[in-house]
């Protein structure tokens, strides 16, 4: 494909990039981008041995040698925690960060902290990671903070006291809400590091054939089918993360929204700048993260 040929002549050697949701799909796809890119890449994902396994496949497809992985259950906030201090005990840099993981649960799921289960993972992992990697990031200079959205983020209501644990629950609709707090989040973060040569951009990948809903029974299956019809390839849905994440011409481009490599509107309740801080500050409630620019603290971050 001519995208890959243009992003494979781009040279990211030297730089760290971090892909989590990276053993499948979009994520797998960027991963082996940045890596054909000569960047160090290192993958996240909750089974060992598919990630173990990926790690390998990338290695041999790219001819990269420098392609790890680490296991973590994002919905868990104490594995985000793991993973974070894990990532600085190996690697005094982080260049690229793409919060790529994710799920829709049509069933009501509880994560290990008693937080609806969409909701932890889809935005509450991005928030923790982020934070708990932000004095690496930072001190790494020119980063780049990347969160995959998703256009479903446009139909997404918030009510920022009750979006950890609904009374209601619709699947769909919790997928949309947390969809909305990667935008929210992204906007905000942008705003807080304006001081800062790091970037934050969200994007939306499109609608694209992954087996995205498999952890949801006989009707995930038949999602799954459906979107192996109607959806883009793997290869198309992850052009704008490794566009975002490697091109010259995202340099110092911040708190955008993306769609096919471009910046475009998102939806007007995204902007809104006392629902952006609500939501922050409710996301420092309920993971103990309170956020902190390097030079404030010794490590740049406090977590409670």
């Amino acid at each position: 494909m001519a995208f890959k040929l243009t992003c494979r002549s781009l040279d990211m050697a030297g730089k760290t990039c971090l892909v989590t949701g990276a053993t499948d799909g979009i994520g797998r796809v960027t991963a082996l981008e940045l890596a054909h890119m000569g960047a160090d890449v290192v993958i996240v994902g909750r089974n060992p041995a598919k990630c173990a396994i990926t790690a390998i496949d990338i290695r041999e497809e790219s001819g990269n040698p420098s392609v790890e992985f680490m296991v973590a259950d994002l919905s868990s906030q104490d594995e985000i925690r793991r993973l974070a201090k894990l990532f600085k005990q190996r690697h005094y840099r982080l260049d690229v960060l793409i919060n790529n993981a994710g799920a829709l649960c049509f069933g009501r799921e509880k994560s290990v902290d008693g937080i609806e289960k969409t909701f932890a993972l889809n935005h509450l992992a991005y928030f923790m990671l982020t934070n708990l990697l932000l004095d690496v990031i930072v001190g790494s200079g020119a980063a780049r903070i990347i969160n995959v959205s998703s256009s479903a983020h446009k139909v997404g209501r918030l009510n920022v006291k009750d979006a950890h644990s609904p009374r209601r629950y619709l699947g769909w609709r919790a997928y949309s809400r947390s969809k909305l707090c990667n935008v929210l989040f992204t906007y905000e973060l942008a705003r807080r590091l304006k001081d800062t040569r790091v970037t934050s951009n969200a994007l939306d990948p499109g609608l694209v054939a992954t087996n995205f809903l498999t952890n949801n029974g006989l009707l995930g299956r038949f999602g799954n089918f459906l979107l192996g019809v109607r959806g883009s390839s793997v290869e198309e849905g992850a052009q704008t993360s490794v566009y975002a994440a490697s091109s010259p011409d995202m340099a110092g481009i911040t708190g955008k929204y993306m769609v096919k490599k471009r910046s475009v509107r998102s939806s007007k309740c995204s902007y809104d700048e006392e629902q952006q801080a609500a939501l922050w500050e409710a996301s420092c409630y309920l993971t103990g993260v309170k956020f902190k620019l390097p030079g404030m603290s010794v490590h740049g971050l406090i977590a409670d």
